[in-house]
């Protein structure tokens, strides 16, 4: 970690939907010591956001506006210069986040963001992993919804289970809640990039290889039935399986074959058959430049759910364990997903890079390999459930 920073984090990006609530969240939960400053392009927002703050705990009516712009490079490396750990909320990630990335690289500063972009995350690996092994910066990407209840649910799940032998780990997530202005332009914008992603996460597996004596790998997508569960399950091509067979082939508490199987959970067939098909649609759309420019202009970035929204949202993610002659079921839940609890998870993760004692690792990492066990207590304490339901 960065000696002699001026901050402990900083936060770019605060002007948008979730980059508030995570300044809010913050300002709210982040102990007296934190030294922490805004960033971001308009100043005059910036102000605005501050005095929202500043309503919270009058304390950060003097915090520090810094100026950062991702076409201006100088900016952006002063910020990650003055910074142990910096946070971005600025998306499509694939537009705008990779300068701010190679500035973190280069400083030797620690990074997190809430992507849920497989294609900006390859790329950023493919640009700046080797540099910031070189310079000990962790480049954490999807601290929020996107992949914090899959990675540390599944790690935690892992902890229950048998040491040593083969295990299976089935995943289902269920989730109520409203979609923000930008969530839905980053999802269109994906839906749009297909074969550009599927280019960039091909040169990553030829470049990352595979770990010696073990075996890591997914289930083949197809729809399911947990009985156990009286879920019917349908196959979730997400960052998220991704992201946890990262942490399984990265630790070898998950043993010598881990198998991993990701679902969206629903309690009816057919509410999953008219997802799957409304999905579909959008998709299919997204393909077709002019189609996909009116989907972008459906929704704004900056809309997003009303707080009365938020309260009545909530997830749960329910992960089935197999292994060594055990069987176990674990249960990840809390409130609204996409925001508030999003806040949450990304505002923990820059407080336990800058504070807590971790395991060493560097480069481009997961939630489970640079925080895992720090970071799941610091979200118990913070309300978000984890617990073991059966077995």
């Amino acid at each position: 970690m960065p000696e002699g920073r001026k901050y402990d984090v900083v936060l770019f990006g605060a002007t948008g939907f979730t980059g508030g609530l995570t300044a809010e969240y913050l300002a709210r939960h982040a102990p007296a010591k934190l030294r922490w400053a805004l960033a971001g392009r308009n100043q005059a927002k910036l102000a605005e956001v501050r005095l929202r703050l500043a309503a919270i705990d009058p304390v950060l009516a003097e915090m520090d506006l810094l100026p950062a712009d991702v076409t201006d490079s100088a900016s952006l490396r002063a910020v990650a210069e003055s910074a142990r750990v910096v946070i971005t909320t600025v998306g499509p990630y694939i537009h705008y986040g990779d300068p701010l990335v190679g500035a973190c690289a280069e400083a030797g500063t620690d990074y997190v963001d809430l992507t849920g972009e497989p294609e900006f995350v390859d790329q950023s690996y493919l640009l700046h992993h080797e540099r910031a092994v070189q310079t000990g910066a962790r480049i954490v990407h999807c601290c929020g919804f996107d992949s914090i209840p899959y990675d540390l649910g599944v790690h935690y799940t892992v902890k229950q289970l048998p040491e040593g032998v083969p295990l299976r780990v089935e995943g289902f997530v269920q989730a109520g809640g409203t979609v923000s202005g930008g969530t839905f332009q980053t999802a269109i914008t994906a839906f749009g990039r297909m074969r550009s992603a599927a280019r960039a996460a091909g040169e990553r597996r030829r470049r990352e290889g595979r770990p010696e004596g073990r075996k890591v790998r997914g289930v083949p997508m197809r729809p399911t039935r947990e009985g156990s569960l009286a879920l019917w399950g349908m196959p979730a091509p997400t960052v998220d399986p991704v992201v946890v067979l990262r942490s399984a082939r990265a630790l070898e508490r998950y043993g010598p074959d881990f198998t991993y199987a990701h679902y969206l959970g629903f309690k009816r067939l057919p509410a999953m058959v008219g997802l799957a098909v409304g999905v579909g649609a959008l998709f299919a759309l997204a393909q077709v430049p002019p189609a996909r420019n009116w989907l972008l202009g459906r929704m704004s970035a900056g809309d997003g759910p009303s707080a009365e929204q938020r309260e009545k949202s909530w997830f749960r993610a329910r992960f089935v364990g197999t292994g060594g002659g055990k069987r176990v079921v674990t249960e990840v839940s809390g409130g609204d997903p996409g925001y508030g609890e999003t806040a949450k998870m990304l505002g923990e993760s820059a407080l336990c890079l800058a504070f807590d004692e971790l395991p060493a690792s560097s480069g481009q990492v997961t939630t489970a390999v640079a925080m895992g066990d720090a970071l799941t207590d610091r979200l118990i304490a913070a309300g978000i459930k984890f617990a073991v339901v059966e077995g």
